[in-house]
């Protein structure tokens, strides 16, 4: 038997549950810990009882019967939790996370859980060792990290290139919108932040990122879950620009204006959920420490989970990593 979390659609609870076994081809990891991501509040507040919650593992494989050239027992891992079939004409548009297996695919049970099972495409797709020199809550930051690098890469820019004559400007300071800067800054693009809340500006401040009111962006990153931010995007971006939107609102009712849009030639472009390429990517930053996530998270255990969604909910810690 192990420990696991089960929402209900009203409350977190932790139950005695059964402990996955190896019937087909995959892994079963031994959870060190999971972060808790702002889609998991989101299904949260939705009170939807089917979410599966928790899904940037950290773990050690304790069993494992494919891919043993790749991995072994003994190794720690981060993973994420989809993966694309990639023979779909969505994943043949690169439009990967549109693919109908990479929706319907995922851990089991969920990352707050003592143990999880993954299949072959997990391992062969989505799993990566990680440097030990690392803290696992840095580890933690592979799937979270790989959503911002596929947005910086929807915009346009390539790590490869010399991007330093380019600016962004990140509306949206949560632990997401920082981790944005820090892709921004590994693909050397001048990034700027801003957020109404001062606590979170002076946290991108002692993260070496600052705002300049008097400049237009070439690029402005919408990691705000507020209508009031669609309007400071529109104020904050160049004539020709680029608006990404990497967050959903609450009042679907309000959005661009289309004249506005015309007018100014502004390209509005949406970017969800990472690539097979961009996990590889992040996997690269994390354990090379070009992203630094150190001194982010804040440690709970998994019998304060609950607590931890609260504090979460009402902006009292800034990012949640679950000890397990």
């Amino acid at each position: 038997m192990m420990k696991s979390a089960k929402f209900d659609g009203n409350k977190i609870s932790i139950i005695e549950t059964q402990k996955p076994f190896l019937n087909t081809k995959g892994a079963i990891i031994k959870v060190l810990g999971c972060g808790l991501c702002g889609s998991d509040l989101i299904k949260i507040k939705h009170k939807d009882k089917n979410a599966v919650l928790g899904h940037e593992v950290v773990g050690v494989i304790e069993q494992i019967n494919v891919f043993e050239d790749k991995f072994k027992i003994g190794d720690i891992v981060s993973l994420t939790h989809h993966y694309p079939c990639f023979n779909c004409d969505f994943c043949k548009n690169g439009s990967y996370s549109m693919c109908r297996t990479f929706k319907n695919s995922n851990i089991y049970p969920n990352g707050f859980s003592e143990y999880i099972k993954i299949d072959k495409n997990h391992l062969q797709y989505t799993v990566y060792k990680m440097n030990t020199a690392l803290k696992e809550d840095e580890m933690a930051f592979l799937e979270p990290l790989s959503c911002t690098i596929r947005a910086v890469r929807r915009a346009g820019f390539s790590i490869e290139a010399d991007n330093s004559k380019y600016s962004a400007l990140v509306i949206g300071l949560g632990s997401i919108g920082l981790l944005m800067l820090k892709s921004l800054k590994a693909f050397n693009v001048q990034a700027f932040g801003f957020d109404i809340s001062k606590q979170r500006m002076d946290e991108a401040h002692k993260h070496g990122f600052n705002y300049d009111k008097n400049r237009k962006y070439d690029t402005v990153f919408l990691c705000a879950g507020s209508t009031k931010a669609i309007q400071g995007a529109l104020e904050s971006v160049i004539d020709g620009g680029k608006i990404i939107v990497f967050s959903s609102v609450e009042d679907d009712n309000t959005g661009f204006f289309n004249n506005e849009i015309y007018y100014r030639e502004l390209s509005i472009i949406a970017s969800y959920s990472p690539s097979i390429e961009d996990i590889k990517l992040s996997s690269e930053l994390l354990n090379s420490k070009k992203v630094d996530v150190a001194s982010i998270s804040t440690y709970y255990s998994l019998d304060n989970l609950a607590c931890a969604i609260d504090d979460s909910l009402n902006n009292r810690v800034f990012k949640v990593y679950v000890k397990i």
